[in-house]
């Protein structure tokens, strides 16, 4: 049998993007840290058989859905910034990630409004939840940005596609105080664990 099927544990490495970082169009204070965090993780060995990665690559033309605010100010709830235009930039992982090896890349947001990992799709058409499920992952740690939206929604996804959970809160860094605690409330609350 090979390594793909025997796979257990998996990482996944939610949109560590310049875009979501300081100085990014859509900064969040403590992205540099996690980022710089991750890779440390990443480096020897780590203890995962697979090692995902999601970022959002939102097409340039269009405004993804009602994603991007185009003709009015962004409410910073369900309308943003023009961020992480696919091919940008903005839209690459943070440096400190240039040399990480993903097993597996998920593009997500494509014309769309698209937050968890699970809504998106590799590079040949798979779901997440298909290629963690072919690989016999069963269980999924979570980390990266941001923790009250693209890191709660995967980790929910995640836990209602039957994987075991746990968001790894030193990993993650949220666009506010109040709305991330209030994530990992709710991800507590439901099962998955917070470590």
């Amino acid at each position: 049998m090979s390594d793909r099927h025997s796979a257990k544990r998996a990482l996944l490495v939610v949109d560590i993007q310049n875009d979501f970082v300081e100085g990014g169009a859509l900064g969040v204070t403590g992205g540099t840290a996690v980022a710089t965090r991750v890779a440390e993780l990443l480096q020897g060995e780590h203890g995962y058989d697979m090692v995902v990665a999601s970022r959002d690559w939102h097409n340039a033309s269009g405004d993804n859905g009602g994603h991007f605010a185009l003709d009015a100010e962004p409410d910073f709830v369900n309308t943003w910034p023009v961020h992480c235009v696919a091919g940008s930039f903005g839209a690459e992982y943070h440096s400190a990630l240039q040399d990480a090896e993903f097993d597996v890349e998920i593009f997500k947001g494509q014309g769309e409004p698209a937050y968890s990992a699970f809504e998106g799709s590799s590079a040949d058409g798979l779901k997440l939840e298909e290629i963690l499920k072919e690989a016999g992952v069963k269980h999924l740690d979570v980390v990266g940005i941001a923790t009250d939206y693209c890191v709660l929604q995967s980790s929910e996804d995640a836990y209602w596609a039957g994987f075991r959970v746990r968001v790894l809160k030193d990993f993650v860094a949220g666009v506010a105080a109040e709305t991330s605690a209030k994530a990992l409330d709710e991800l507590r609350a439901m099962g998955a664990e917070v470590v």
